[in-house]
């Protein structure tokens, strides 16, 4: 990708095969995008080991070879797409995280953050926490570095607000964080009978009569 401006497809306007539908030229950043919106559809749709490069490219509306010049192959536009939801994913914590300093207000903000992500994209969600490919070392890594990243900020918090050992702390922040997950996952088979709000209230009641028992550090 070049910084200084619009990398142009240096592809010819090609026709689908099959389809007539000819490919237009596009600024590249805009391309990928396009690709990996349809990436995820197809994910979505039929898993990892389901999907192709070919009804990828079909559903972008695209030739074979302009995926091609994007991404060299499957697995590395899965990944791009898995970084991508992860990178929106971790914005959104790190921001409920660092929007108080009150600890019970902050325990009910990350975990709010779970549950705002899943409403919103919930396949996104899955995509990272549901995994078909998790085999992969590649991917199975990236995933496990997301999960410690955010159990590792909230064992900081409790260390410093408690008096409880570094490997405790992990331990409790590891807890919370999955709580948050698992509890958000299962919620969207049940959001038409619980709202969002309620359900991460719920939730947040739960982890903070927890967290809330250890005394503070002086």
């Amino acid at each position: 990708m070049h910084r200084g401006g619009f990398d142009r497809e240096r592809a010819e306007v090609t026709t689908t095969p099959n389809r007539g539908v000819r490919t237009q030229r596009m600024p590249r950043e805009a391309r990928r995008r396009q690709l990996l919106q349809a990436a995820h559809q197809v994910f979505v749709a039929h898993g990892f080991h389901g999907a192709s490069m070919d009804e990828i490219a079909d559903v972008a509306e695209v030739s074979k070879p302009v995926l091609y010049q994007h991404f060299p192959g499957k697995r590395e536009l899965y990944i791009a797409l898995l970084d991508e939801h992860m990178d929106e994913f971790s914005t959104l914590l790190q921001t409920a995280m660092d929007s108080t300093s009150d600890n019970k207000l902050r325990v009910s903000a990350t975990i709010h953050a779970y549950y705002e992500y899943i409403a919103r994209d919930s396949q996104a969600f899955r995509l990272i926490f549901e995994s078909d490919v998790l085999n992969d070392e590649v991917i199975s890594e990236r995933i496990e570095a997301f999960n410690a990243k955010f159990a590792l900020g909230i064992a900081e918090i409790i260390a410093e607000d408690t008096k409880l050992p570094p490997a405790q702390a992990l331990l409790m922040g590891r807890a919370m964080a999955g709580m948050a997950q698992v509890s958000a996952r299962y919620w969207v088979d049940l959001s038409e009978e619980v709202s969002m709000e309620e359900a991460s209230k719920l939730v947040s009641r739960l982890a903070w009569r927890g967290i809330g028992r250890f005394p503070k550090e002086s």
